[in-house]
């Protein structure tokens, strides 16, 4: 029975409008034990949202709705499958303050969440770094290389762990490999394993568990998960609790990438 705790709704504005039931019945057919639902948290009310679309997160008018529909999908199924209400939050530098204030809000409803990092500041300015290609070439050419693309994403991570966000903080955190999305283009010369172990470390310390998330298998320019095996492996031998996570922005992507990563998260 699969434990699936990174998925996305309806409600996410890049994404495909299957629906609730949709996503819940294919995770009954695929004998998920639990599903999380984890949309994009809300922007800071201050920041600018960098990709051309404006369609990075969920809107704040629609988190009461996220809500609601949530909550009665999970009394829908109650007796098939446990459903999680939970967020995708993301980490973004310099705005601990406003995220911390939107999870005093909203974290006494939520039961299972996510804080994931897709904003880097480049300059004055700051990249949606998973957006696509183009994003992260503007990334490499604001930093220099594609290695400090590397070094700020896991400084950023590592800020991510330690950064103040209240009571409500996600303590699993997201994909903490997504930099290497577009490794085929945009390879980096080194492999930044000290970086890895400190977050691993940091993640350990703070009792945090790891999304171990199969998206990435199903993306062009990178094949592996986030993070990859040997990432994983490492992980498992720290005792780090390891969820796996499809990442699925439609129903027919749960479970997908499953079979690749069941040995480390049973």
């Amino acid at each position: 029975m699969i434990i699936d705790g990174h998925v996305h709704t309806p409600f996410c504005p890049h994404g495909t409008r299957d629906t609730l039931k949709q996503y819940v019945e294919n995770a009954i057919f695929l004998d998920y034990h639990s599903i999380s639902f984890t949309e994009h948290a809300p922007l800071p009310k201050n920041f600018h949202d960098p990709v051309p679309t404006k369609d990075s997160a969920i809107s704040l008018k629609d988190m009461e709705s996220y809500i609601k529909a949530i909550q009665d999908i999970k009394e829908t199924y109650k007796k098939d499958i446990n459903v999680h209400i939970g967020l995708e939050v993301d980490y973004i530098e310099g705005y601990e303050g406003e995220i911390r204030e939107f999870l005093n809000t909203y974290g006494p409803m939520l039961t299972d969440s996510i804080l994931s990092v897709h904003f880097l500041k480049a300059s004055e300015d700051y990249v949606c770094m998973d957006y696509g290609v183009e994003a992260f070439k503007e990334l490499v050419q604001c930093l220099g290389s594609v290695d400090a693309v590397y070094k700020r994403y896991f400084e950023t991570v590592l800020k991510s762990i330690s950064a103040d966000l209240g009571t409500y903080k996600p303590e699993r955190i997201g994909h903490m490999t997504l930099v290497q999305k577009f490794k085929k283009q945009y390879p980096a010369t080194t492999s930044f394993q000290q970086e890895i172990d400190h977050i691993l470390d940091k993640v350990n310390e703070q009792n945090y568990s790891l999304d171990v998330n199969s998206a990435g298998l199903r993306k062009p320019y990178c094949l592996d998960s986030y993070p990859p095996d040997s990432v994983i492996a490492k992980a498992k031998n720290k005792g780090i609790n390891l969820v796996y996570g499809s990442d699925a922005h439609k129903a027919e992507d749960l479970g997908k990438g499953y079979e690749h990563l069941e040995h480390y998260v049973k």
